[in-house]
C-alpha cells in the first residue's frame, strides 16, 4: 500500500485514493483518551474473529449480509480499519489505527452530547471535502499522460526536460514555484509527487491548465508564448472565482 499523506487543508490522510483519519485524531477531537478509542476499535475488530456459527450467536452469514447491506462484519473491519504505528513523545513506537469515514462513524456512534454531535458533523464534512479533493487529484493524475503524449507528438526528438519544463511551468503559474522549490518549502522528500500536498483549489487549477496546455502544445509551439497564454487564462480563472 502507498504512503499515507496528511492533507493540511482537511487534516485527513490520503492513501491509494482513500481518505483516512487516525485513532489519535478521533481521541483529540472528541476529547477522549486514546487508549479508550483503541479499546472501542478493538471491540469492533474482535467481531472479525467471530466467524464460526457458534460465535455468531445464531446470526447466519446470509442474515448478517442482509442487515449490513452486503458485507459481513469481517469484511467491513478489513476494509475500514488499518493498523499503524507512530513515534510518541519519548521516541518509542506506539500503536494507532487508521480508519475510513465509515469506520470513524462506527467508532464515534456512541459519543453523545451536543458538542460530540457537532464534532461528528464536522468530521463528516471534512471527509466529504477530502473525498472531493481525491477525485480531483485522480483526474489530474489520469490526464497527465495526455499531456506527456502531446509533448511527444509535438517534438521530433523529445527530451526528458521537455516534460519537466511543461509541468513546472504550470506549477509556477499556480503555486508561484516549481516542484523542487515546493518540496523544499514543505519538507517533502526529493522526487516525491507534490500533487497530493496541494489544496483543492490548487489541484483543480493544475488539472484545468493541464487540459488547456494539451491543446496549446500543438497550436502554440513556442514555450514562452504558451506560458503567457496559460498565465492569462489562469488570471481569468481567478477573477471568475472572485466574482
Amino acid at each position: 500500500m502507498s504512503k499515507l499523506i496528511l492533507n493540511p487543508e482537511y487534516r485527513l490522510y490520503e492513501r491509494s485514493g482513500q481518505a483516512f483519519c487516525s485513532s489519535r485524531q478521533v481521541a483529540e477531537e472528541f476529547e477522549r483518551r486514546h487508549d479508550n478509542v483503541l479499546q472501542a476499535i478493538d471491540g469492533i475488530a474482535a467481531l472479525k474473529n467471530q466467524a464460526s456459527t457458534e460465535s455468531r450467536n445464531g446470526l447466519s452469514e446470509e442474515l448478517e449480509k442482509m442487515l449490513t447491506g452486503g458485507q459481513t462484519i469481517e469484511q467491513f473491519v478489513r476494509e475500514n480499519f488499518f493498523e499503524q504505528s507512530y513515534k510518541d513523545a519519548s521516541g518509542k513506537r506506539a500503536r494507532e489505527v487508521m480508519v475510513t469515514r465509515k469506520g470513524a462513524m462506527l467508532v464515534v456512534m456512541g459519543f453523545t452530547g451536543r458538542k460530540a454531535t457537532a464534532v461528528k458533523i464536522g468530521l463528516l464534512n471534512r471527509f466529504e471535502a477530502m473525498e472531493g479533493f481525491i477525485r480531483s487529484l485522480q483526474i489530474a493524475k489520469a490526464e497527465f499522460p495526455l499531456l506527456t503524449e502531446a509533448i511527444k507528438n509535438a517534438k521530433e526528438d523529445p527530451k526528458h526536460y521537455h516534460f519537466s519544463n511543461e509541468i513546472n511551468m504550470i506549477y509556477r503559474i499556480v503555486l508561484g514555484m516549481d516542484a523542487k522549490a515546493f518540496r523544499e518549502s514543505h519538507g517533502i522528500a526529493k522526487g516525491e509527487v507534490i500533487k497530493p500536498h496541494l489544496t483543492l483549489e490548487q489541484i483543480q487549477a493544475v488539472e484545468t491548465l493541464q487540459r488547456v496546455d494539451i491543446g496549446l502544445i500543438v497550436a502554440v509551439p513556442d514555450f514562452e508564448n504558451r506560458k503567457q497564454l496559460l498565465m492569462q487564462y489562469y488570471e481569468r480563472m481567478k477573477l471568475k472565482l472572485i466574482a
